[in-house]
């Protein structure tokens, strides 16, 4: 008789006689019972660990979420090597890309939030009416606490310390736990964060869906997701338990329209088949189908060995820039989509179970209720639809859901205003993919199903942050005699007085035609009268 342990929750059983099986199985369960009792405990210790920081105020010290987040510029910098090595093993991501599409948009984030951090945190003072005219009125910036942030594995790092970001900006506490299915750069994140940034205010924890489920169990501030619509509606099940806030930055099936008045075919499909190839099209904001008129449809086409070919060279392969596919679920996922769709596969269609190597491949004349058109494809696969018209196009697209990122190619105005005006998604961009994302300025975020909330830059800052009303009066004899007629009881005077106060007028532009020192002259005169009534 023997018991092997591989990993929690998971033992392996040999028995040598069946009368000792029943008293295993009990040391079993009683194993099992006590591993998921342990990880409860830790988890627990973590959240409150975070708390206590957190109540402790270090974090809102803005010179402290600035050291900390020189800090996490400073990691990503000395680990160049390390984090490449971690996304190789998960993705056969190339440094080139990992570079661009992780470490750097992660850094430069954090340039910008630097660069903008002094003046976020400062009081936003707003506008006066007449009854707030004498007060002081302003909004102020306070962290929610401590918050969850709940990582994706198609882009490991950006999406784990891209939020963190906000958080650490905000003045948050967190607990980050990095997604299992990219381990490898989930062990990178784990040992490295804790060297850099305060072990008190920031966490790692590592595991699969029981210990997320652990987590989202714990009373948290601010919940975090990137990842599938499906997962975010039961992260926003969680939330609700405790009415925790939310972003969920979740994907969809987005658009992306072909017009026929496109002026350069050539470079509409270079840009679209890098969007689709990029990350072997694991991307959230990929373009998932393309929609355009058949005679359009044979164009492209004709373009797409040729710009495959200059990418990838004849075998795309043997090419090191072609990501493979996360694991053997979402490959055989794949391979099962395009072994049933009913479109025509006019170019690749090769893959590999060895190495989980998918070719770019394009499926024309797919039929609008065909598999490929039904959930979000991520992977290499670029679905044909033909539409009739732009208004086709534009019905087509709204009668399914809110796409998190939607894309025209055209060379009319008019046509790009009208999917602007006409459908609703998380971000248009017209006449190139997915570069949109790094405009820095930008806020990125879904709508319906695709996600709520946003985040980058300041909008991260935002997301993690309470805005706090501030009213400050004083006890000026001229405010309290206008103000007092809303004290009891209520005469007919009394009313008309305070609808003409409280009357909404468009103070700013009648303020904004006296000159400044007409201001300083009545708070002159208001403290001498003041001072004599005194």
């Amino acid at each position: 008789m023997s018991l092997s342990i591989v990993s929690n929750h998971r033992i392996f059983v040999k028995c040598k006689t069946p009368s000792s099986q029943g008293l295993l199985w009990v040391y079993c369960c009683l194993y099992c019972c006590y591993q998921m009792s342990s990880s409860s405990h830790h988890i627990r210790q973590t959240v409150e660990k975070a708390r206590a920081a957190f109540k402790s105020g270090k974090t809102k010290d803005v010179l402290f979420r600035k050291r900390q987040l020189y800090s996490l510029e400073r990691l990503l910098s000395e680990n160049e090597k390390l984090i490449c090595e971690g996304l190789e093993k998960d993705l056969r991501k190339s440094t080139s890309e990992t570079t661009l599409c992780e470490i750097d948009v992660v850094r430069n984030e954090v340039r910008s939030i630097l660069n903008g951090i002094d003046k976020w945190v400062k009081p936003q003072y707003i506008p006066k009416t007449i009854p707030s005219m004498l007060d002081t009125t302003y909004i102020h910036y306070e962290p929610f606490g401590v918050a969850l942030i709940l990582g994706a594995w198609n882009y490991p790092v950006q999406l784990s310390l891209s939020p963190l970001l906000g958080a650490i900006a905000a003045g948050c506490t967190a607990v980050i736990k990095p997604s299992e299915l990219s381990p490898a750069t989930s062990k990178v994140i784990m040992e490295l964060l804790p060297q850099y940034l305060d072990s008190e205010c920031y966490h790692v924890v590592e595991g699969g869906a029981d210990v997320a489920t652990e987590l989202l169990s714990e009373k948290w501030d601010f919940i975090f997701y990137t990842g599938s619509t499906r997962v975010g509606k039961i992260v926003h099940q969680a939330a609700a338990k405790n009415l925790t806030p939310v972003v969920l930055e979740l994907g969809g099936k987005s658009p992306c329209y072909v017009d026929d008045s496109c002026p350069d075919l050539e470079k509409t499909v270079q840009r679209i088949v890098w969007g689709k190839t990029l990350n072997a099209g694991q991307t959230c904001v990929a373009p998932d189908y393309i929609l355009c008129s058949k005679a359009m449809q044979e164009k492209l086409l004709s373009i797409v060995p040729k710009v495959v070919k200059d990418f990838f060279g004849d075998d795309p392969s043997k090419s090191p820039d072609l990501v493979r596919i996360i694991n053997d679920n979402h490959f055989n996922r794949l391979a099962k989509l395009l072994e049933s769709t009913r479109g025509r596969v006019v170019f690749g269609g090769q893959y590999s179970k060895d190495n989980r190597y998918f070719s770019p491949t394009f499926v024309a004349d797919v039929p609008r209720d065909d598999i490929l058109m039904e959930d979000e494809l991520f992977g290499p696969i670029m679905p044909i639809v033909a539409v009739t018209s732009l208004d086709d196009a534009i019905s087509f697209v709204n009668e399914r859901e809110k796409p998190l990122s939607l894309y025209v190619f055209t060379g009319k105005k008019s046509v790009g205003d009208r999917f602007k005006n006409e459908t609703s998604s998380g971000s248009i961009c017209v006449n190139d993919v997915i570069l949109h994302i790094v405009v820095d300025g930008f806020p990125f975020g879904g709508v319906g199903n695709s996600g709520m909330g946003s985040y980058h830059g300041k909008h991260s800052f935002h997301a993690f942050s309470h805005a706090k009303s501030i009213l400050v009066r004083d006890f000026n004899p001229i405010g309290e005699a206008l103000a007092k007629n809303r004290f009891f009881p209520y005469t007919g005077t009394k009313m008309m007085i305070m609808q003409q106060l409280m009357k909404t007028r468009n103070t700013e532009a009648i303020t904004s035609l006296i000159p400044p020192f007409l201001f300083f002259l009545a708070g002159v005169i208001t403290t001498c009268v003041v001072t004599c009534l005194r």
